[in-house]
C-alpha cells in the first residue's frame, strides 16, 4: 500500500505557522497597550495643557499667553529647550535623563510632585542623555523629540517613563512609540518621518555632547541653580536640596 504523506500546501501552513501566531502575539500586545494607555490619560490634552497654565503662574501673576508657552515647554530665547515651571522660578533643576533609566523614572515623578508642592518655585529643563546600555534609549529620545516637534514632548516623556517596563523589554519599541504619539493626539505619519531625522538625532547628540561637557556620565544626572546635585535621586532627597535652595535666596 502506497502512503500519502501531507501535500505542500499543508507542510507550508506547518512551516510558517510559528511566524503567524509571533505575528499575531505582537499585533495584540500593541492594541493592549494603546487601550491601556488610553484608560490611564483620563484628562484630554486641552485639559492637561491648561492645568500645566495654572502651574506655571507664578503668585505676581503672567500674562496668558506667556504663561501658556511656559506650559507647553517653549523658551522664546531657547526654542530647543524643554522647559516646564516659570521663568521666575527661584530654582532651576536641569535633569540629564534616559527613557529607558529605571531610576531616572523615579526621579521624573519625584521632580513632577515636587513641582507641584513647590508650586511656582521650579523651573526644570530636560536634556537627552540616552546610555549606550540601553539598547532603545536612543530611539526612545529620537521619540520624544520628534513629538517635540508637535508640540507635546513632555506628554511623550510622560508616556515613555510611564510605560517603561513595557516597550523597554519589545524587541521593537517604534510599535508602542507610534501608539503613544497616536494617544497624545500627534500626526502619527509626520511623527515617524520626523523620528528618523538627521535633524532629530542631530538634537540627541548635542544634548549628550553638552552632558559630556558638564561632566554628566549616568543618569539621572541633575543640576539646581548650576551645580550638579550628588547622590540626591529621591523625592525626599530632592525635597530637602530644594528646601535649601530656596532658603538661601530667601536670605536678605
Amino acid at each position: 500500500m502506497i502512503r500519502i504523506g501531507p501535500g505542500p500546501s499543508v507542510l507550508l501552513m506547518k512551516r510558517f505557522l510559528p511566524f503567524f501566531i509571533i505575528l499575531v502575539v505582537g499585533l495584540l500586545t500593541v492594541g493592549i497597550a494603546t487601550a491601556v494607555y488610553k484608560t490611564k490619560m483620563k484628562t484630554t490634552p486641552a485639559t492637561q495643557s491648561a492645568a500645566r497654565v495654572a502651574a506655571a503662574s507664578p503668585a505676581g501673576g503672567m500674562s496668558p499667553s506667556a504663561a501658556g508657552e511656559e506650559a507647553k515647554g517653549e523658551d522664546k530665547a531657547e526654542p530647543k529647550l524643554h522647559v516646564r515651571g516659570p521663568r521666575t522660578a527661584s530654582v532651576l533643576l536641569e535633569i540629564y535623563g534616559d527613557f529607558q533609566c529605571p531610576s531616572c523614572a523615579i526621579a521624573s515623578q519625584a521632580v513632577d510632585e515636587l513641582q507641584k508642592e513647590f508650586e511656582g518655585k521650579i523651573r526644570v529643563i530636560f536634556h537627552e542623555f540616552p546610555l549606550s546600555m540601553h539598547r532603545h534609549a536612543v530611539r526612545a529620545a529620537e521619540a520624544a523629540e520628534a513629538a517635540a516637534l508637535q508640540g507635546k514632548f513632555w506628554e511623550m516623556h510622560d508616556a515613555l517613563y510611564q510605560y517603561q517596563p513595557i516597550w523597554s523589554q519589545s524587541t521593537d519599541p517604534t510599535l508602542f512609540f507610534d501608539s503613544y504619539a497616536g494617544a497624545i493626539g500627534l500626526d502619527v505619519e509626520r511623527f515617524r518621518v520626523d523620528r528618523q531625522s538627521s535633524d532629530i538625532e542631530g538634537k540627541v547628540i548635542d544634548d549628550g555632547n553638552s552632558g559630556l561637557l558638564r561632566g554628566v556620565r549616568n543618569t539621572p544626572t541633575i543640576f539646581l541653580n548650576g551645580v550638579q546635585v550628588k547622590g540626591a535621586t529621591t523625592k525626599d532627597q530632592l525635597r530637602e536640596v530644594i528646601k535649601a535652595a530656596l532658603a538661601a535666596k530667601e536670605k536678605p
